[in-house]
């Protein structure tokens, strides 16, 4: 069985988000982020995108989705307002959907919410989806929310 972690960005994951977030035009995933979401990212030469990501250290709210080591996704977070109160907005995506429809994003979203829980103030936790996306929407309800 395959073993699902969430785990701080390495540099050896940064080709494959490069793949999936900045090389490939139109990717499968972001058809699932939303319809409201039309800022798409532009394209970005390889060499520039690693160049601009180790400028950037991995943040403590974003995390690789990693199967057997290997990146297929993030999740992230963010404190919404007031700072301080308590209320965090989680996301999760799993780029290629040969990963898809296994359970993967539930034991992920599984994971982040306990990780969120203890290493932050959350006492509330939200997860925005549109209607559309029934894999989060069910996703989602397995682990609780």
């Amino acid at each position: 069985m395959p073993t699902l972690t969430l785990r701080p960005r390495l540099s050896e994951d940064l080709a494959v988000l490069w793949q999936w977030t900045r090389a490939t035009p139109s990717p499968e995933w972001q058809r699932w982020d939303g319809p409201y979401f039309t800022n798409k990212p532009s394209p970005v030469p390889f060499d520039d995108y690693v160049q601009d990501m180790q400028a950037r250290p991995p943040q403590p709210h974003s995390r690789i989705v990693a199967l057997d080591g290997q990146c297929i996704g993030q999740v992230t977070r963010f404190e919404e307002a007031p700072a301080g109160g308590g209320w965090w907005e989680l996301g999760i995506v799993i780029y290629d959907p040969a990963h898809w429809g296994g359970g993967l994003g539930r034991e992920a979203l599984r994971q982040w919410t306990d990780l969120t829980f203890a290493e932050t103030d959350a006492h509330v936790l939200t997860l925005t989806t549109w209607s559309g996306n029934e894999r989060m929407i069910r996703a989602a309800a397995r682990v609780g929310w």
